[in-house]
């Protein structure tokens, strides 16, 4: 397998990165762990085009995992956030700002009525968890194999993201006792969470799910799973979560559970409500989000929850994608793309099954279909590692791991995606060679 080499800068930052930073990197999966080979050091990013230390251009296939769905340095964004900062960076108090993006949310997302503002999605969801615990009284939380929801203690349990691209099923350092309170059951398998909340009668605070699962790949819900999981919480008695950090106005206006119609009782937001920067925010029905303090007794705080220029930047987003043809364009770009690589695979005579929603996709190497972690850890590490660093050297850049979701954004053109789909054939015929 050809390993790309990065340039002589990039391979010094690392050197120099690794003394300072636990294995160079502030994420693990930026260390190329995953497939082989030293990562890159992006110095800038502009439209759908990343600039690594040593000058190299590549087509952004990452999109910082999701969270740029404008493009990188989009105008409207750089100049609220530019506007924001020349006013001050932070003030630990209220700003009319926050407020802005809040009414642009509810406004947006179906059921959420109210939202809090976080720094990170893990602190949304960690934040919602506990939520849900002091609504319902209940402490259990059920979840679904390979679905990743943040590094908080309790929810590691068989996740996806970082955690399936090294093999890790928990993680030293959380308690067997926080452990014990997830239960995880397969993905698109509604009848194991039924027998779940059957078996643990009162107990389950919520059933927290990806609506569609972006940290096993692109694993789209079976038909009838989510409106399954409403009616079981319902009957039940527990809340139904979901983390739409990476699917909320990544794939439509409301995220998935406007394309779905279903409606969640807690909904977890994070990446395109940044446009790039770290905001994140959980919410739903006001009766609910009331119990948070100070208007009740759930405590969650953060100094810097709601910044001035963060949510500046994310309500220049919700401006952009809430134009019309925005996702119509992105899902015919998709779906341009999942056609190319398609054929691209087949004339390479490469196994590969690939999954889209919208303008995210997974490329997994093995026969399909992918529609659950067992099925999506099936794909072939090596054959993808060959596949990366091919698109690499060509001058595209998926993400460094098998179990993630590739994007698209609104700066990428046609032209673009027959870059990538022309670059994909030898590509794939690398990977068939390995």
């Amino acid at each position: 397998m050809g390993i790309h080499q990065p340039g002589p800068r990039s391979r010094q930052l690392m050197a120099e990165a690794r003394k300072l930073m636990p294995g160079g990197v502030s994420s693990p999966v930026r260390a190329f762990r995953g497939v082989g080979g030293e990562p890159l050091f992006i110095e800038r990013g502009e439209g759908c085009r990343l600039y690594d230390a040593d000058g190299k251009a590549y087509i952004d296939c990452l999109c910082s995992w999701g969270a740029v769905i404008l493009g990188h340095a989009h105008p409207s964004v750089t100049m609220a956030a530019r506007q924001a900062l020349e006013s001050g960076s932070s003030f630990g108090a209220c700003t009319p700002g926050e407020v802005e993006l809040a009414r642009k949310i509810v406004d947006a997302v179906p059921r959420v009525e109210m939202v809090r503002f976080v720094s990170s999605g893990t602190e949304a969801v960690m934040s919602a968890v506990r939520l849900a615990r002091a609504f319902t009284g209940g402490t259990k939380v059920v979840k679904f194999e390979g679905g990743y929801h943040g590094h908080s203690d309790g929810l590691l349990s068989k996740a996806g993201s970082g955690l399936a691209t090294f093999g890790i099923p928990e993680s030293p350092g959380v308690p067997a006792s926080f452990a014990a309170e997830t239960i995880t059951v397969p993905y698109n398998d509604l009848e194991a969470t039924r027998q779940a909340l059957a078996s643990l009668a009162g107990e389950v605070a919520c059933v927290m799910v990806e609506p569609v699962a972006g940290n096993m790949g692109v694993v789209p819900p079976a038909p009838g799973f989510l409106a399954g999981l409403r009616r079981a919480c319902d009957e039940h008695g527990a809340l139904l979560l979901f983390d739409e950090v990476i699917t909320g106005f990544r794939i439509g206006p409301g995220g998935a559970q406007k394309l779905f119609g279903v409606t969640p009782d807690i909904t977890t937001l994070g990446k395109v409500i940044g446009g790039g920067f770290p905001v994140a925010a959980y919410g739903g029905r006001r009766e609910i989000m009331e119990r948070i303090a100070p208007a009740g007794d759930v405590y969650q705080a953060g100094t810097l929850s709601g910044n001035p220029v963060a949510v500046a930047a994310g309500a220049a987003v919700l401006d952009v994608v809430s134009q019309p043809g925005f996702y119509e364009r992105l899902e015919e770009l998709g779906a341009t793309l999942e056609r190319g690589l398609r054929e691209s695979a087949a004339k390479a005579g490469c196994r590969a099954a690939i999954n889209r929603v919208g303008s995210m996709l997974t490329i997994f190497f093995c026969d399909g279909p992918v529609t659950d972690f067992a099925s999506a850890a099936r794909s072939d590490a090596k054959r993808f590692a060959a596949f990366f660093h091919a698109m690499l050297d060509a001058g595209v850049y998926f993400p460094p791991s098998r179990l993630e979701s590739a994007f698209l954004c609104a700066a990428h053109t046609p032209a673009d995606i027959e870059r990538i789909i022309s670059a994909s054939e030898p590509a794939f015929r690398a990977a068939r060679g390995w």
